[in-house]
């Protein structure tokens, strides 16, 4: 009986290091990726919406506040503490300018200054008010998704697209862009509805893949085949899925799988370890030395061994993907 091996702390930090490192580093790494996302909303486009609002707040006050009959007094009575500015304040604000060597204003735009630094000071006390500049923005987006949705909406759209296309330097970045927007956000979504089987990258290695939908034409004609008989197929890449390679093949050499697309990511991305239990082979028809016996000389590899269903005569086919003919 062989003894169990020497266990040292230092093994075991690394294997207990790594272990909290695969369960903890994906709810970290979500964390700071929706953090950041928050802090970049905020700073490029809520705080922007928030400073045109409280110049808007500014200006709208004596329009909003002027009393019955334009009674300056009433209306100077029942202004907001931060609009009104005192004379110590003028004073004050000229003498640091004047300190800093800063151009000389007019009472008008001076006046101005005070206030929007006084209307900030406030703003920022109440902090439950820096959501307006999120809620706008969301209105924004969906009012650009109303007018933009329709007939003459997509018409300008697509006007504004080519001129910012035409224009240097925007060219060469735009047309990406639009593409990885498209992709992410569009209404036309890519789904990996289909588990197929495709003998990739040569024969005799099958890899699992993903029925994406019709080929190009000019792809199918190329290869001497209609539009029709070519598909395209997603081989996803070990261990990050999201990355692999674009296939176009005949529809007749693919061959569907009865496993969701759920499963055959968790194949994909574990190496072929996490295999489903209805698809896992059973014990009793394992090999005794294991998967890893390497065969011996003169000992060939059996085609369809134990637990292996081949395809059905005619069974190598699958109808179209959703929605195409």
């Amino acid at each position: 009986m062989s003894k169990p091996p020497h266990r040292t702390f230092t093994g075991d930090f690394k294997v207990f290091f790594l272990r909290g490192l695969a369960i903890l580093l994906p709810s970290v790494l979500t964390i700071w990726i929706v953090v950041y996302a928050y802090q970049f909303v905020d700073t490029r486009i809520a705080q922007p919406i928030n400073s045109i609002t409280r110049l808007a707040v500014i200006r709208m006050i004596p329009v909003l506040i002027r009393g019955p009959h334009d009674d300056p007094e009433w209306a100077e009575a029942h202004l907001p503490d931060w609009y009104v500015v005192s004379e110590q304040e003028r004073v004050a604000e000229r003498d640091r300018r004047t300190a800093e060597k800063l151009p000389r204003l007019s009472d008008a735009s001076l006046d101005g200054d005070i206030r929007q630094r006084a209307f900030r000071a406030w703003w920022d006390q109440h902090r439950w008010l820096d959501a307006i500049g999120l809620i706008l923005a969301v209105l924004l987006f969906y009012l650009a998704g109303r007018i933009f949705g329709g007939f003459v909406g997509r018409r300008i759209a697509a006007r504004l697209e080519r001129i910012v296309a035409s224009v240097p330097i925007f060219k060469q970045v735009y047309p990406y862009v639009k593409q990885l927007v498209d992709f992410m956000l569009g209404e036309k979504k890519i789904e990996f509805d289909r588990v197929v089987l495709v003998e990739y990258p040569r024969k005799g290695i099958w890899s699992v893949g993903f029925l994406t939908g019709h080929s190009m034409n000019d792809l199918a004609a190329a290869a001497g085949y209609d539009a029709v008989q070519m598909v395209t197929v997603f081989i996803p890449s070990s261990p990050t899925p999201f990355t692999g390679y674009t296939i176009s093949l005949p529809r007749s050499e693919i061959r569907p799988l009865s496993i969701t697309v759920e499963e055959a990511l968790r194949f994909t991305v574990s190496g072929g370890v996490l295999v489903p239990e209805r698809q896992a082979l059973p014990a009793s028809a394992a090999h005794p030395e294991g998967v890893f016996r390497v065969p011996g000389a003169g000992e060939a590899a059996v085609p369809g061994g134990p637990g292996v269903v081949p395809p059905a005569a005619g069974g190598n086919t699958v109808p179209p993907p959703t929605g195409q003919s």
